[in-house]
């Protein structure tokens, strides 16, 4: 288990966020980057959770809308990694794979392109 500041987690999830190519997160819009921790004992344990409505499947969307969110559980990632290398690739994974299901893709397929 690695242990990091909410300060160095932030600046490590601002940081991977950025590092992403703008093809995958260029039409992101309206959705906030949350960082948390997952209460004890709830399940499953998450890296990550994407809660809105995917591209895919809206409608009319706009005004008065809240944003989609993007939660990323900070205890469990820290929980699962070795060092901080293996956190800030948990991280760039967990991003990729909630930006994912932004754009409509469901596990499977996150699984397939390498991001599960």
């Amino acid at each position: 288990m690695v242990e990091i500041s909410d300060d160095d987690f932030e600046k490590m999830v601002t940081e991977e966020y950025d590092a992403i190519p703008d093809d995958m997160v260029g039409e992101l819009q309206n959705v906030a980057i949350l960082i948390e921790n997952q209460p004890p004992g709830e399940r499953p344990r998450l890296f990550g959770l994407y809660t809105g409505h995917p591209l895919t499947s809206r409608g009319v969307y706009g005004f008065g809308e809240l944003p989609d969110r993007i939660t990323l559980f900070k205890n469990n990632m820290q929980e699962h990694s070795a060092d901080l290398d293996e956190l800030r690739t948990r991280v760039r994974i967990t991003l990729v794979h909630e930006i994912g299901h932004y754009f409509g893709l469901d596990d499977k397929r996150l699984r397939e392109l390498g991001w599960a």
